[in-house]
């Protein structure tokens, strides 16, 4: 990473609730802030995030409406299938997804939140 140029980026869904309470509570002044359902993620940006989280699985939101009613609670997922299931559909990629230098948060769990919040403040 460029230490003149850190990377500050939130991937998020603008219709999400919890989504907005988290980056409301935070300064994203100079972030640069991506809503995945009006700009799609790219397949080069959820490798960026796979090589930082370390699997497409940690990035995969099994809470999404679509991932049982797609039956995919009953199948056994792999790594490719996590990958082309985040890219066709918006609403797998667990969010939002912060970037920071060359730390990544994954999603909105309180611990995530909360070193997230630590290091920002």
């Amino acid at each position: 990473m460029n230490p003149n140029n850190p990377m500050r980026k939130v991937y998020y869904l603008s219709t999400c609730s919890t989504c907005k309470r988290i980056m409301d509570d935070l300064n994203l002044s100079n972030f640069e802030q991506q809503d995945i359902k009006t700009t799609a993620i790219t397949a080069d940006q959820l490798e960026q995030m796979k090589e930082m989280s370390g699997s497409y699985e940690s990035l995969f939101s099994r809470k999404a409406m679509k991932f049982r009613s797609m039956g995919l609670n009953e199948m056994t997922l792999e790594e490719k299938d996590y990958r082309k299931y985040i890219l066709d559909e918006y609403t797998f990629l667990k969010r939002p997804v912060f970037i920071i230098d060359d730390q990544i948060f994954v999603g909105n769990s309180k611990k995530v939140v909360e070193e997230l919040k630590a290091l920002l403040n």
